[in-house]
């Protein structure tokens, strides 16, 4: 077996194959990419319902905003490390991830809607279109092969993903610490706007490199309920992909 990688980390090689059950293959209950595709549909629309939730507190109610961002992270991120450990548990904890995310993008939605309604009322709804065409773009770039994942392409994005990882982790420390990040972060300026292209863009790969793992998990024979790990995994993926899309338009916005 070659060796591959996902810059999911929720996505990888070790994890579909520690899986791989040759009574499941035997008795031909194995996970499938379009099974994985259609829990990965279920999971966004429990996202698009708690978010849908979220946002008409917070516009029509005054809702905190900062509970339910920072209830739906981290309850969000708790689950997810769970799942990551008790793959076998994602049939169930999936569900609830995708639940409580929903509550956090919802809840930052409607911020960055408050924040840009008179320069860019149309901020939040661009931002889903464009996360939508992305996924398909790179679905369709994926599956007839236009973009391969190869032993290169998989490096260069997983070291890449992991620069980033790295870059935002040590921001968020400073943070604790009074020391706010670099002003390119969230200004509109060449230098923001570039940076923020370049993570849009990573993000997107990672969708190629997510789909892969999928497909690798498929013909592995990894079992059933492999389904909802994978689903779980693109989740995460056009989580970030959406917010940092979210990020880059509003840098857009704000030099107008």
């Amino acid at each position: 077996m070659s060796f591959f990688r996902s810059g999911n980390p929720t996505l990888s090689e070790n994890r579909f194959k520690g899986s791989t059950s040759l009574t499941a293959m035997q008795e031909g209950n194995t996970m499938t990419v379009a099974g994985s595709l259609q829990k990965f549909a279920f999971l966004f629309i429990l996202l698009m319902g708690t978010a849908f939730y979220a946002w008409k507190e917070v516009m029509n109610y005054g809702a905190s905003i900062n509970l339910m961002i920072w209830g739906g992270a981290i309850g969000g991120f708790v689950v997810a490390i769970v799942i990551m450990f008790k793959k076998e548990w994602a049939p169930f904890l999936a569900p609830v991830y995708a639940l409580l995310e929903g509550l956090f993008v919802g809840a930052i939605s409607a911020m960055y809607n408050n924040v840009f309604e008179d320069i860019a009322p149309n901020l939040v709804m661009n931002a889903v279109g464009l996360t939508f065409g992305v996924g398909i773009a790179m679905y369709l770039l994926f599956s007839f092969r236009i973009i391969q994942a190869t032993q290169k392409f998989k490096a260069v994005v997983f070291t890449a993903t992991a620069g980033i990882a790295i870059f935002y982790f040590i921001v968020w420390i400073l943070s604790m610490f009074g020391i706010s990040g670099p002003a390119f972060l969230h200004e509109g300026s060449m230098l923001g706007i570039g940076f923020s292209l370049f993570v849009v863009a990573i993000a997107a790969l990672n969708l190629i490199l997510d789909f892969d793992m999928i497909e690798q998990g498929s013909q592995m024979g990894a079992p059933k309920y492999m389904e909802w790990y994978g689903a779980f995994g693109l989740m995460v993926t056009f989580i970030w992909l959406y917010l940092e899309i979210l990020r880059l338009l509003s840098k857009l916005a704000s030099r107008n």
